[in-house]
């Protein structure tokens, strides 16, 4: 066994992957505050082939430094709106037929392994505040809830990570499920 070179890869360069048919989710950032989040979101979408991601309230915007740097280039390939707030993101994308779901700890959450996304069903998918987590009205007003299980004695997992996880679970059961 060895490490692939990254030109072993076979990954399609940015005009390519722009032009490729990509999986049906929009990842809704409701008032991130950091930038590192931001850029891993950025980042993971390109991994997982996002349509795109809906930048809201206070959540910062490319081009910026600390963005980019963990980013590396995916605010190039992956396409970003901003919103003034996370309720025009969720109204503008419920009335393009996106199912709205909030990843929150609230009552009658779908526990993740449990959810499974219709065929050709268009998701968009909240995830929120470091400290505040997803806005009440925004839970309120959604589809429903994701929950991720955990086992430990935290209570939270940081965004970037909720991002990875939620998106590997959701893309793996469209694309493979």
């Amino acid at each position: 066994m060895r490490k692939l070179k990254n030109e072993e890869l076979n990954r399609p360069d940015l005009n390519q992957f722009k032009e490729s048919e990509k999986t049906p989710i929009v990842l809704i950032l409701d008032n991130v505050r950091s930038m590192h989040n931001v850029g891993s979101a950025f980042r993971t979408a390109d991994a997982f082939a996002i349509e795109s991601i809906a930048l809201c309230g206070i959540t910062a915007q490319p081009p910026h430094r600390e963005i980019h740097k963990t980013a590396l280039g995916a605010t190039e390939s992956v396409e970003w709106t901003h919103y003034e707030n996370t309720m025009q993101a969720c109204k503008a994308l419920r009335t393009q037929g996106y199912t709205l779901m909030a990843v929150e700890q609230v009552e009658d959450s779908i526990s993740l392994e449990a959810f499974e996304p219709v065929a050709n069903q268009k998701l968009a998918i909240v995830f929120g505040n470091e400290v505040f987590g997803v806005e009440e009205e925004i839970v309120a007003y959604a589809d429903g809830c994701i929950e991720i299980p955990q086992f430990g004695t935290k209570h939270s997992l940081n965004i970037s990570v909720s991002i990875g996880v939620v998106l590997w679970d959701l893309v793996s059961k469209m694309k493979f499920g």
